[in-house]
């Protein structure tokens, strides 16, 4: 089975065909997908989480049906000391308070595997949209980049079976990352 890793120049390959599997966010330990990329490749990874209750981005809040307030998951995530990606995961306040996602430590395979347990699965399929655009401001300043530099940007949308979209998370990428997909020829 395809595994993510770091390679020797420290690039993380993010490979979107098996990170999401339970297994691998639950490899070892792991406190979700990114935990498990970067200790598979022998890294230490690090998170500095925030959490909170506010309205969504209106991007986000469309693909959520809602404009009912969220449970807003704001992490930096590092490989040692070096910030390699911000993320924002946006939850509705029902799916985070029956899924125990509102604390900072959400403990072995983090949200998803949490609102699994709550009766929320996300199912078979998540759907990703890759974007490069420049960095803001305070995206360059944090990841260590001039502004207006390009960054890549993942918005993961994962739904229940039924349909409902029970997350929304914008990964913002600093360099050195590759991601790997496959996609389906018949």
């Amino acid at each position: 089975m395809p595994s993510n890793s770091i390679d020797s120049s420290g690039t993380i390959l993010r490979d979107a065909r098996t990170r999401y599997t339970t297994s691998q966010r639950e490899e070892d330990g792991a406190h979700g997908a990114f935990d498990a990329e970067l200790r598979r490749g022998g890294h230490t990874p690090r998170t500095e989480v925030s959490v909170s209750r506010a309205a969504a981005p209106s991007d986000v809040a469309e693909l959520l049906g809602s404009t009912d307030a969220v449970v807003v998951r704001s992490r930096e995530m590092f490989d040692g000391d070096r910030l390699v990606q911000l993320a924002n995961t946006y939850i509705p306040v029902d799916v985070a308070e029956a899924a125990g996602v509102e604390q900072v430590d959400t403990g072995i395979g983090g949200i998803i595997s949490r609102m699994k347990e709550a009766g929320f699965d996300q199912g078979d399929t998540a759907v990703e949209d890759v974007e490069l655009r420049p960095a803001t401001q305070e995206e360059a300043s944090r990841l260590g980049l001039s502004e207006g530099e390009p960054v890549m940007t993942i918005t993961h949308i994962g739904c229940t079976s039924e349909g409902r979209v029970v997350e929304v998370t914008q990964h913002v990428l600093s360099k050195g990352w590759k991601l790997r997909f496959a996609v389906p020829l018949a």
